[in-house]
């Protein structure tokens, strides 16, 4: 069996993170830390948080959580009441739907198209909105599809939230550090967004450390942010100590480690685009970051039936697009070696 299903790079942590834990460990880091995280970790995050233009973020504005996912939730919890609206355009991550419902509010996905790369336009976006309307929620570089918000795109999306003051953005921007062609371009470039802003990464992704649960929000509302971190303290007290020593080495120290587990993505990029294109009835668009493939394969049946068909004939798990609300395709994870790339999609062509 090769597994294609997992979201998590298939790198170690880099040793040099690995010896800040251990250090941690050996400077007694064993005790309860501030609720928002430690100050030295927040000024950090901020800093590197920090646009060429646009919103600047101090460490007053960080909260430091277990996981990008929980800095999420934390963040729906906070801003969303019964049935308040929160827009997500999809195919979107699995999770956010999920988390709105348990703050008792309303889901209005918006289906994006394959013509548009898989993102949300202006026009979608302003047909969505009423007065009911909450948050967005934006992921880019997205998962499952790898697309990329540009900046001229965002800056649509921004214009029409002009209409909608009360409206806040969700930007989740996990990938952030894994983009193949250029660079990302986050929310926060746009400062008229600030009052409402909820802006989300963490080390998981970019530095193979999805098992630190070090994740956290930026938002330049400081009310907003005192709420988050009152609910936080009665959720979980704080993140752990040694994995915030670790995260803040993470990001301190050199960004090599960074960069080469990028530039091994790129290459199996390259190498499964080239074997997909060779798969009878598959339609892709090539990812621009994350590490996922995401073919519609409705010439060859739904999602649930490809997925099925590739677990029990070709012994590849894959995962159905219905999880992320495009039941026409699948999504491929190539965060797996080049020569299990090279062995499933053969497998899968041979069907």
């Amino acid at each position: 069996m090769i597994s294609m299903s997992l979201g998590e790079p298939d790198f170690d942590t880099p040793s040099h993170i690995r010896r800040a834990a251990q250090r941690a460990i050996d400077n007694h880091w064993s005790h309860y830390g501030p609720v928002a995280g430690v100050a030295s970790l927040r000024e950090i995050i901020a800093e590197m948080s920090n646009p060429d233009a646009g919103i600047c973020y101090q460490a007053e504005d960080v909260v430091v959580s277990v996981g990008a996912k929980m800095a999420i939730y934390n963040a729906i919890q906070t801003a969303v009441n019964a049935d308040d609206e929160v827009i997500i355009p999809v195919p979107s991550w699995v999770s956010y739907s999920e988390m709105v419902k348990l703050a008792e509010g309303k889901v209005v996905t918006v289906k994006t198209r394959y013509e548009d790369d898989y993102c949300m336009t202006p026009e979608q976006f302003r047909a969505a909105l009423n007065e009911k309307t909450r948050m967005v929620i934006l992921c880019s570089p997205n998962n499952p599809t790898g697309s990329i918000y540009s900046k001229e795109q965002l800056r649509a999306l921004a214009n029409v939230l002009r209409d909608w003051p009360k409206v806040m953005v969700l930007s989740d921007e996990i990938y952030s550090a894994l983009v193949y062609d250029g660079k990302a371009t986050s929310m926060s470039e746009f400062d008229e967004l600030a009052d409402r802003l909820v802006v989300i990464n963490g080390v998981s992704k970019a530095y193979a450390m999805t098992g630190y649960r070090i994740g956290w929000m930026l938002c330049k509302d400081r009310a907003f942010v005192a709420a988050c971190t009152r609910l936080q303290g009665q959720q979980l007290t704080c993140a752990t100590m040694v994995a915030q020593a670790a995260a803040e080495d993470a990001l301190r120290a050199s960004q090599t480690c960074v960069d080469k587990m990028r530039q091994e993505f790129a290459k199996r990029r390259e190498l499964i685009c080239k074997l997909a294109a060779e798969i009878p009835g598959w339609k892709f668009r090539k990812p621009q970051g994350a590490f996922y493939l995401f073919p519609d394969v409705s010439a060859l049946g739904t999602g649930d039936e490809v997925a099925e068909r590739l677990l029990e004939e070709a012994h590849v798990a894959v995962v159905s697009g219905a999880a992320f609300g495009c039941p026409e395709c699948i999504r491929l994870s190539y965060a797996i070696s080049t020569e299990e790339i090279k062995e499933a999609m053969k497998r899968i062509k041979a069907l």
